[in-house]
């Protein structure tokens, strides 16, 4: 009967080790696919194969998001003033935040977003969603974006998007490193300390 219970045991073990390992591995070979193009708060073109210079932090949200999402934008203006402190935001460091909300949040939106949190808007902290000509494209682009690390999102119809909680670090080739909590749960001082670690 004990043979049985450590045979049981062995399998539910290994099962487990195995569940783990296959979402390390998963995590670890994302990298989001250099084609896609989205729209910036300037209304800019930005494709991601094209900037190869910094690493990023990968930030999703929607302006209408009444609590985690400004959170996290908060504490990540938090953070910038410790990269810019240590002289590396900008240089070697950007931030990448894209709306899961085209639809409501267009370039100007997402400005007036940057201005009410006191967001210089400098180039190093870019705002990123769809061109508003072709919405359901532009949709299915930033869906891409977010499968990419396994972000999900759904709107369940009154416009306050259930999602995911995470931001993504990753490096020049736009390649998972690491992830970290949103909201509250946003620990900016373990989040600076990956990012120099990597530089």
């Amino acid at each position: 009967m004990k043979k049985i219970y450590l045979i049981s045991s062995l399998i539910v073990l290994i099962g487990i080790a195995s569940g783990i390992s296959y979402f390390l591995v998963r995590d670890a070979n994302a990298q989001i696919p250099e084609d896609i193009t989205l729209l910036t708060m300037d209304e800019e073109k930005y494709t991601f194969g094209e900037d190869k210079d910094t690493i990023k932090l990968v930030e999703f949200i929607y302006t209408h998001c009444p609590d985690i999402c400004p959170t996290t934008t908060q504490e990540m203006n938090l953070l910038r003033k410790d990269l810019v402190k240590e002289d590396v935001f900008g240089k070697k460091v950007q931030f990448l935040t894209i709306t899961i909300d085209p639809y409501r949040d267009s370039p100007a939106v997402l400005r007036s977003y940057m201005e009410n949190f006191g967001l210089e808007n400098d180039g190093n902290w870019i705002f990123l969603t769809g061109d508003p000509a072709k919405n359901l494209e532009e949709q299915q682009k930033i869906k891409k974006v977010a499968d990419t690390f396994k972000f999900q999102y759904r709107d369940p119809g009154n416009g306050f998007f259930v999602h995911s909680t995470f931001t993504y670090l990753i490096d020049e080739n736009n390649k998972f490193i690491k992830k970290f909590p949103m909201g509250q749960d946003f620990n900016k001082d373990e989040v600076f300390k990956a990012i120099m670690d990597e530089l």
